[in-house]
């Protein structure tokens, strides 16, 4: 692809050109969720080295995330711009380190240990400080914040209280700090290093030899940091070398997406760059083009109900999509039934045109996953667990890129879809899914994720067969896999930097949302973040829903989230403030469900239409038949039969009985005689 410097910019909007026009000097972007910042700097870049302002291979754009980093250089490459550097820190510190350490130090770079557990578990058994599995996981995360904060075990102690930290698996910071000695000495003893020494060791040698120094700056001359809320301070140490006093350096991040601070991460050399350095502009881009008008405004609301701690480099965002569907917002009696209630609801999606890979379930812990793939598989509908096992890890994937590989020559004279086609059609693949789900069709899924890989880098950048396998092969360093058929289910935090057509945020309620863990202003308002990344992953459809019991016929005691006060259309809230009658208040519950749910008013209608003539019938006031909540239910999951019925909250077994075939002739639009019914 071929393109002009003047057609690049006028492929962005005004915001967006602000940032890729200014190709040298210090630039802060502070890029709202969806607003198209990794656009804005791909295409700074790419009019940077179109402009001749920089030499590719002279370009270091460094991102949190191998997937990011992979999807950046694959956009560089859809703009004819090739070799720009594009890593995480620690890809990229571990390359330099790699190079250098034979001639900086001697030898042969010492193995990375791939856990700190094992190595923590026997620093704490040295210790007498015992070894069980969830204190050894809380002791290696704070390991782990002491050496991205810069903090030694001399210093830990003083560093430690000053940051407010608390005491770790019950181990006051003496001890901590006796344990981070013990660590670097088991460390040295198996002769290993960990993820974090490869930023130290590399900051170590930059300082100690300046020839070293030299040579990394001489081939790094202009740098992009994305995410850069989410820097730590041994990060920021690390970038501040490579750049040796130079101000070549565009820095992108959101202070409203910093979920990491406990990790050690910090918005403050974000919202501090300006002043470090002097007459750096700073662009803020505020149009979101992921999301509709509905979801942007929950995503506003959430920000706004800060107040004082709201951080002023904070962004408001401007919605540029067409209105949709409104927010949802569901309450139910205990997790069973949300889970139940999310999986009908993906179905529903499903048969309107959603692809199940354009959705996503969202939950604050993995714990809360188990009753939603419960769902899903009653459902029968596929699902995906994000952080299960690895995309490019699975048998079926790893035959296929062996048989793409040996493909290459003899796919000579045939297009490379059709070549693609041919290839996996001898592992399994078909150009129709297998009717049986489980293992069969997973490993269908995978194949064809690969057939449509083909088939958009054939159409994008006109790749034959080598051109696919290169990409593989990056992907696969990377972990950048290819879209899989399936929901999607993750934690808010591994949902970061990704997005979906259909978004549910399940249990939002006290306790979970924000943690019950979470003590202190500074935590409790970076779990109300967490729930802003949730909801800004949302383009169209999004869902906030929480269950008032843990178990079925447990003690319903859960209360939905304090950061949605104010949002929740809970009018019996409402009506204990306001002063309304229990009447008026369910008068205005169900306004709001007819408002906010306009594909199901017509079957709720029709429901009270008919529980109207039942009360009329036997006499009874109307509510005794079935609630409004209850004719809500219904409208909303559309039973097909009275096993699908009986889970509605408010239909109990006499119930059951005495309306149940009355309901599902409604539901399926059917005219009810009531005289008829109750004559049987």
């Amino acid at each position: 692809m071929s393109t002009s410097t003047d057609e690049l910019l006028d492929m962005l909007d005004d915001d967006q050109r602000a940032v890729a026009e200014q190709v040298t000097g210090p630039l802060c972007v502070l890029a709202g969720a969806g607003t198209g910042k990794t656009r804005a700097i791909t295409y700074r870049i790419a009019n940077g080295v179109l402009s001749g302002a920089y030499n590719p291979q002279t370009v270091l754009a460094v991102t949190f995330t191998a997937r990011a980093a992979g999807e950046m250089r694959s956009r560089l490459r859809d703009l004819g711009v090739g070799g720009v550097q594009a890593r995480t820190f620690h890809a990229a510190a571990l390359r330099q380190l790699s190079f250098f350490w034979p001639t900086a130090v001697g030898g042969q770079l010492p193995r990375i240990a791939e856990h700190k557990a094992s190595l923590v578990a026997e620093a704490s058994g040295r210790l007498g400080l015992g070894a069980d599995r969830t204190a050894i996981r809380d002791l290696s995360g704070e390991v782990e914040w002491a050496k991205v904060s810069l903090v030694t075990a001399d210093d830990y102690t003083v560093r430690a209280a000053r940051a407010g930290r608390e005491a770790v698996a019950g181990h006051d910071h003496a001890t901590i700090a006796r344990l981070l000695s013990v660590y670097e000495d088991v460390k040295n003893e198996r002769g290993v290093i960990d993820f974090e020494d490869v930023l130290l060791l590399l900051v170590g040698i930059l300082l100690e030899r300046e020839d070293v120094a030299a040579q990394v700056r001489t081939q790094y001359r202009h740098f992009v940091v994305d995410e850069y809320q989410d820097v730590s301070p041994l990060q920021q140490r690390l970038l501040d070398l490579w750049l040796g006093g130079r101000r070549e350096v565009c820095v992108v991040g959101d202070v409203s997406q910093t979920i990491y601070s406990f990790t050690g991460a910090t918005p403050r050399f974000l919202t501090d760059f300006p002043r470090r350095y002097e007459g750096a502009p700073v662009v803020r881009l505020v149009r979101d083009y992921r999301s509709t008008p509905q979801v942007v405004d929950l995503a506003n609301k959430v920000l706004s109900r800060a107040g004082r701690h709201r951080n002023a480099a904070a962004v408001e965002l401007v919605a540029q999509r067409p209105s949709s569907a409104p927010v949802r917002y569901e309450t139910y009696d205990d997790d069973l039934a949300e889970a139940r209630g999310v999986a009908e609801r993906i179905a529903a999606l499903a048969k309107e045109g959603v692809p199940l890979s354009e959705v996503a379930v969202l939950y604050r812990t993995n714990g809360q996953s188990e009753a939603v793939e419960q769902a899903l598989a009653d459902a029968g509908i596929g699902y995906l667990v994000r952080g299960g096992e690895r995309f490019f890890s699975r048998r079926e994937v790893r035959e296929a890129i062996v048989m793409l590989r040996g493909a290459v020559r003899a796919s000579a004279g045939q297009s490379m879809p059709e070549a693609v086609r041919d290839v996996l059609s001898s592992v399994g693949w078909a150009a129709s899914p297998p009717s049986a789900r489980g293992a069969a069709r997973e490993r269908w899924e995978s194949l064809n994720s690969l057939v449509n890989l083909a088939d958009e880098l054939h159409r994008s950048r006109e790749a034959d067969m080598a051109g696919l396998v290169a990409e593989l092969d990056e992907r696969m360093s990377a972990q950048h896999a290819p879209t899989v058929a399936g929901v999607t289910l993750a934690s808010l935090h591994a949902a970061k930097g990704l997005e979906w057509d259909a978004v549910f945020l399940v249990g939002v309620s006290e306790g979970l949302l924000p943690i019950s863990l979470a003590e202190g202003d500074a935590a409790v308002e970076e779990e109300r973040r967490l729930l802003y990344v949730g909801v800004t992953r949302a383009r169209e459809h999004l869902q906030l829903s929480y269950a008032r019991a843990r178990t079925v016929g447990g003690r319903a005691s859960r209360k939905r989230s304090r950061f949605l006060d104010g949002i929740w259309p809970d009018d019996a809230a409402a009506a204990r403030r306001g002063g309304l009658s229990r009447r008026a208040a369910a008068r205005a519950r169900t306004e709001t469900f007819v408002e906010s749910n306009p594909a199901d008013a017509e079957l709720f209608e029709r429901l009270r239409s008919w529980r109207g003539q039942v009360a009329k019938a036997i006499s009874k006031p109307a509510y005794t038949v079935l609630h409004d909540t209850t004719l809500q239910a219904i409208a909303t999951a559309k039973p097909k039969d009275l096993r699908q019925l009986a889970v509605l909250r408010g239909i109990g077994a006499t119930k059951l009985e005495a309306y149940g075939g009355q309901v599902l002739a409604v539901v399926r639009g059917e005219d009810v005689d009531v005289q008829e019914w109750l004559s049987r």
